[in-house]
């Protein structure tokens, strides 16, 4: 792991910077990049000296811009109400440069007419360049920038780009090919934003934090792992984006690969936070291709998907997505995973479960423990943060043994207080930590699984599934055959 301080003692520990955002008049960056930005800035995270630069083809004033986005930061900071004092503080480092992506000029003058001016007068001299654009544009942007003398190969600038990168393993390539041409990797962070979420982080410290659980992290004693990330909600107004890519890519590929690799990775070297990224991808390489033969997977669309604003009336899209997976290395093998997302399921939720083997013997004279005897310990990463531990114990007064849950919330403990993730993920980028950022070998990997996947499903039905619901039938009788069944999340 990185040597830096933790993060909360890491106060002074960002050297003067300048943020430049591209697509600063985009949602992303009114409603995720600026609140966080500001709540950095509030709690006295960032230096005296910092520039955040929106960069973006409207043509507006320095005022215009200010204004826009404390209309978004009030109802999405967690800091709202912002006072006017703080707010005119802030935007004190806030200036809007107006370009456009494909002009080389306009990056010319912002390195002349600011960034220049900033090293001169202020001291900075580090930048971050912030792609809040669709991908589309991400080449461009790096093509430019490495034109404008604003990163190469002696130059310490970091480019924070967003997901998707790409739409398959092929366009994934290329995609990283053409910015591999202005970027070196090792300035490239691409985010997740599920890596910034505190409950996420602390499944590291959880698992190498913990002397207890590790001998029991492995094929001798887990039966089986699951990871649900469950959505309530439809897709909204997100139907023509939505329809082009559906649960697979938009989730399988980066957040649920995520949460498995941390979940199964080996223990990264102390000290060293590419480590932490290559014992990751070393989980992802260990996972053989899905093909027809050896898939075992569900797809599902819920009832009424098609009715939905810009999306196809013949729709094949799929909304549910739950597939089994192997880990063909020493501690997994033999271990399913099975992953789950899909939208309009019962409530919206993220967690990991893992399922220990079943008593080889029982002594006691329990017909509901012989049914239900797992050991499991839930991590809930959303929305009650907490981990809980299931094991069995004697019911009083009688010869019976029950199953008894032992419960830690995140809450209870430290209270509300949970930084966003984009807080943590920005305030990284700032100071150079990649550790939990994906890196392109990662993200080519998860690619390669999700193509797999998605080729088979031509060869496999599309089962519909009611609202509410926790998805197919068949999804439940994937599991069935093994005598395993999908273990409700928050139960």
């Amino acid at each position: 792991m990185s040597t830096r301080p933790p993060f909360e003692n890491s106060i002074h520990a960002a050297n003067p910077f300048a943020i430049v955002i591209f697509g600063a008049s985009g949602d992303l960056t009114s409603r995720k990049l600026i609140p966080a930005l500001f709540a950095l800035f509030l709690e006295k995270r960032l230096p005296e000296n910092f520039e955040i630069i929106g960069f973006a083809r409207r043509d507006k004033s320095n005022e215009d811009f200010h204004k826009e986005l404390i209309d978004v930061a009030q109802k999405y900071s967690r800091h709202a109400p912002i006072s006017t004092q703080d707010w005119e503080a802030f935007c004190r480092h806030v200036t809007y440069h107006r370009g456009e992506f494909d002009q080389l000029k306009d990056y010319e003058v912002l390195r002349e007419e600011k960034l220049e001016l900033f090293a001169e007068e202020k001291n900075i001299r580090q930048h971050v360049f912030y792609m809040a654009t669709s991908p589309e544009y991400f080449a461009t942007i790096g093509k430019n920038l490495n034109a404008a003398k604003l990163v190469g190969l002696d130059l310490t600038a970091r480019v924070v780009i967003e997901k998707p990168l790409g739409n398959d393993a092929k366009s994934a390539t290329a995609l990283l090919k053409s910015l591999h041409e202005s970027l070196e990797e090792k300035n490239i962070y691409h985010i997740d934003h599920y890596l910034g979420k505190e409950t996420v982080q602390n499944l590291l410290y959880f698992r190498f934090g913990n002397l207890i659980y590790e001998p029991l992290w492995n094929n001798h004693a887990i039966d089986s792992v699951q990871i649900t990330v469950a959505e309530e909600e439809g897709v909204g107004k997100r139907g023509g984006y939505y329809d082009g890519v559906g649960a697979t890519r938009d989730m399988i590929q980066n957040h649920l690969m995520q949460l498995l690799t941390l979940t199964a990775m080996e223990p990264p070297t102390y000290g060293m936070s590419a480590s932490i990224r290559d014992e990751k991808a070393k989980i992802l390489r260990a996972i053989s291709t899905p093909t027809f033969e050896t898939l075992r997977a569900v797809r599902g669309q819920y009832d009424g998907y098609r009715d939905e604003e810009r999306v196809s009336k013949t729709s094949t899209t799929e909304t549910y997505s739950a597939v089994r997976l192997y880990i063909d290395n020493w501690r997994w093998a033999g271990v399913p995973f099975y992953l789950r997302t899909g939208k309009h399921l019962p409530r919206r939720c993220s967690e990991i479960i893992i399922s220990f083997k079943r008593l080889p013997l029982n002594f006691f004279d329990s017909q509901a423990c012989l049914l239900d005897s797992e050991n499991r310990i839930h991590i809930r990463l959303q929305p009650r943060e907490g981990i809980q531990l299931r094991f069995n114990v004697k019911k009083p007064g009688t010869f019976l043994l029950e199953p008894v849950e032992m419960d830690f919330e995140y809450k209870s403990k430290f209270g509300s207080y949970s930084p966003e993730a984009y807080e943590r993920l920005l305030f990284d980028a700032i100071i150079g930590d990649p550790t939990l950022f994906t890196r392109a070998d990662e993200t080519l990997e998860g690619w390669r699984i999700a193509d797999g996947i998605i080729d088979s499903w031509q060869q496999q039905p599309l089962h519909s599934y009611a609202k509410g619901s926790w998805g197919p039938k068949a999804s439940d009788e994937m599991l069935m055959k093994h005598s395993r069944k999908w273990i409700e999340p928050g139960v």
